[in-house]
């Protein structure tokens, strides 16, 4: 730990200008898959740390869907002592590399910062990376403490951030514990639906071995609802007591508009699988191929679709964002926004989709779009796009839908048990996450239809402590009743 510094009032920290995390420059980075931001140094942490005010009512902390204690973590960076920082996160959050990379703190914790009124808020999200990578960079990692065990045996089906929480919550408690994967490695959409330019593999690898080191067990290649049931899974041949769900929300959401089954056309799921699941940006060196011609067009303006149009351009082509309503509404990040349009994107703001236009080998060349313009506010709170009664057509080759997913209903559909709503999201008790099903939980986008990395942690933690409480307490009932829990 480094020497303590001056004490500042909190009218001199105010004054303190927001330290910005050092970027590879949008020219280079478009050449490559690197990660673009470079991290923080130790003095860079130290300076930013510093503005901290020490609330003594830290509104940052209510933005925290994992609850860690923003102001503790903040004020050993601001000490020197790193590892006592990341000690600090690890008291709740099991992922802080993959949260301080791609979690939404401009709209949570730092949105409530209170410098954030008469300055730019603390860079929460930064710090949390840099303490996570001090971390590993030093190879400080520990394997946390384990319960006794407790002779209880929990499925966790998915391997994405849901699931990766869970399973880490319920070892910890003592359970026996499996996770499920569909797919060849663990990781679910951190793997497939982020981008290696803002979360590199090794990042997940890591948290996985984790895991792997506390005994949990992986299952890949395993696809619960056609590989097996849930109720063979709570059968006396698997012996499972309890079942996490955490598979998500992969069902693309399309427009249902003329041309969309043309060739050339992908779902934002089906293009990003492709190639960081499968290896197609290698292709012929790896088995997948992938048709992406020189003019992309992207649907949509969420974060999803900044990393199909990112990687898109970084595979070499001419990329146009298109979005029926205005930047100001774009769901993205500010960052992912910020560096999409650094990297030679072009947008099309206030611009729909009306219909796509094909060859006679039925491959799209073509793109219909209505100009729009913003009305009052829908149900989103966002003003509502109506058309103006013009409309532009531009020429593409490849077109990829990024407008969100539906919720994967493999699951549902192979276990009737399990109440849905009318849109598939599986219906649970929005205290204990439990489902109709007696002893199989639930969380994430499969409860709420499509969230945040975060918010999936932190029902993943509800989750866990429920099961822990439905196994273990003699007391413990079935629980479900027909709530649905709301997107965060």
């Amino acid at each position: 730990m480094k020497d303590q510094k001056p004490k500042l009032k909190p009218k001199e920290k105010m004054k303190i200008q927001r330290t910005e995390m050092p970027e590879r420059t949008a020219e280079e980075r478009v050449l490559g898959f690197g990660e673009v931001p470079l991290g923080f140094s130790e003095d860079l942490a130290e300076i930013e740390a510093l503005r901290c005010l020490d609330c003594k009512d830290p509104k940052c902390m209510v933005g925290c869907p994992v609850g860690i204690d923003i102001p503790a973590f903040l004020k050993k960076v601001e000490d020197g002592d790193f590892a006592g920082a990341i000690a600090k996160i690890r008291e709740t959050n099991f992922l802080p590399a993959i949260c301080g990379r791609v979690c939404p703190q401009d709209q949570q914790c730092e949105l409530t910062c209170i410098v954030g009124k008469k300055n730019k808020p603390l860079s929460i999200g930064n710090l949390e990376r840099f303490v996570a990578d001090y971390e590993r960079e030093h190879g400080l990692r520990v394997t946390p403490e384990i319960e006794a065990p407790t002779g209880f045996s929990v499925a966790v089906v998915g391997s994405g951030p849901a699931g990766l929480t869970a399973a880490y919550e319920l070892r910890k408690r003592g359970h026996e514990v499996t996770v499920y994967e569909a797919f060849h490695r663990a990781g679910g959409v951190l793997v497939y639906g982020i981008p290696r330019f803002r979360l590199p593999l090794d990042i997940i690898d890591e948290d996985v071995k984790a895991l792997e080191e506390m005994g949990v067990n992986f299952e890949f290649n395993t696809i619960i609802g056609k590989s097996m049931t849930l109720d063979e899974m709570l059968s006396k041949e698997f012996g499972f007591d309890a079942i996490f769900i955490g598979t998500g929300a992969g069902l693309p959401k399309m427009l249902n508009i003329k041309g969309e089954n043309l060739n050339g056309i992908y779902s934002a799921n089906e293009y990003l699988t492709r190639i960081y699941l499968m290896g197609a940006d290698r292709f012929p060196d790896n088995v997948t191929p992938l048709n992406q011609g020189k003019k992309v067009g992207v649907i949509g303006a969420g974060n999803t679709a900044m990393d199909v149009a990112r990687t898109a351009k970084r595979l070499g082509a001419e990329v146009t964002v298109y979005y029926r309503r205005s930047k100001e509404e774009a769901p993205a990040r500010t960052e992912e926004l910020r560096h999409a349009m650094e990297e030679f994107i072009n947008f099309k703001f206030l611009s729909n989709p009306v219909e796509f236009v094909g060859d006679e080998d039925y491959f799209v060349k073509k793109i219909v779009c209505d100009e729009m313009k913003l009305g009052e506010p829908d149900d989103s709170g966002r003003r509502r796009p109506t058309p103006t009664g013009k409309q532009f057509v531009d020429e593409v080759d490849t077109v990829i839908f990024s407008l969100g997913c539906n919720v994967n209903p493999l699951i549902p559909d192979s276990t009737p048990e399990i109440v849905t709503n009318k849109w598939g999201v599986v219906l649970v008790n929005e205290e204990t996450l439990e489902t109709s099903k007696k002893g199989v939980f639930a969380g994430g986008d499969i409860i709420t239809g499509g969230a945040k990395v975060i918010t999936a942690m932190g029902q993943a933690k509800i989750a866990a402590r429920s099961i822990h409480h439905y196994l273990t307490e003699k007391t413990a009932k079935h629980t479900y009743f027909a709530k649905e829990v709301e997107s965060v």
